[in-house]
């Protein structure tokens, strides 16, 4: 009888350890209890508390353009994509999802991160705000639903892929993008009443945009006409350092 019983528990025992090391060994999972994102680095990057510790968080398979690079001009729609991510993520509650492997070579957690159902990697793909980029495996189970939803923001001509050969298998080429394409052109017009900014390439390479109330507006001989700031920074330029 008593061996009956111990075979009995044992069996309880086993089942519930292997239920556990299948849970473990899940490929994907979520993290934490209630992660809150504390802070928004750039359109890819972000940091997240997350079982009482701040992580880095590097957002897989996607790749924005850059704004804070050490080596790196402000390249087009990465403004963009930060604000979105900012607005979007900064201060909510998410989930994170990892795949198998769960950091890069800086010690960042590899991760989709989750809002209210939807996954924010594939919304930045939608709006044309990030490229299907870093596809390494075994970190690949999105990757052919998100080649399939860049296709449709291609088709649609949004965000980076307004302009032509901006976006490409190896990066965001600047220089494509400092020549206006008849897509840009359509907001970039010249200069009239409404759309007096203008842009200008200095002999540094650096694009920089003037507005009536800069300093060396008279000056500045125009490349480029805006009717908004936020179009100029869309084309990669930046406000002239006061």
């Amino acid at each position: 009888m008593k061996l009956l019983i111990c075979k009995k528990y044992i069996a309880i025992y086993l089942s519930l350890l292997l239920i556990s090391l299948l849970v473990g060994c899940s490929a994907t999972s979520s993290v934490g209890e209630k992660p809150i994102v504390t802070n928004v680095v750039d359109g890819d990057t972000l940091d997240v508390m997350l079982n009482n510790k701040e992580e880095r968080i590097r957002l897989l398979l996607v790749d924005t353009p850059e704004t804070k690079h050490p080596s790196k001009p402000v390249q087009p729609f990465g403004p963009e994509a930060s604000k979105f991510a900012k607005d979007t993520l900064e201060g909510k509650e998410v989930t994170v999802e990892l795949d198998v492997s769960e950091r890069d070579k800086y010690g960042r957690l590899l991760a989709y991160i989750w809002i209210d159902g939807k996954m924010f990697n594939e919304m930045l793909l939608e709006k044309g705000l990030a490229r299907v980029a870093y596809v390494y495996a075994p970190n690949t189970k999105y990757v052919d639903q998100f080649y399939e939803i860049q296709k449709k923001a291609q088709k649609q001509g949004v965000g980076i892929w307004s302009i032509e050969n901006y976006a490409t298998d190896k990066g965001f080429i600047e220089e494509k993008a400092a020549t206006p394409t008849k897509k840009q052109e359509a907001i970039t017009p010249t200069a009239n009443e409404d759309c007096v900014i203008k842009g200008n390439i200095n002999s540094k390479g650096e694009k920089i945009y003037h507005t009536p109330d800069s300093r060396s507006y008279k000056q500045t001989k125009p490349e480029m006409w805006f009717c908004t700031e936020e179009e100029a920074i869309a084309a990669g330029f930046r406000a002239p350092i006061r």
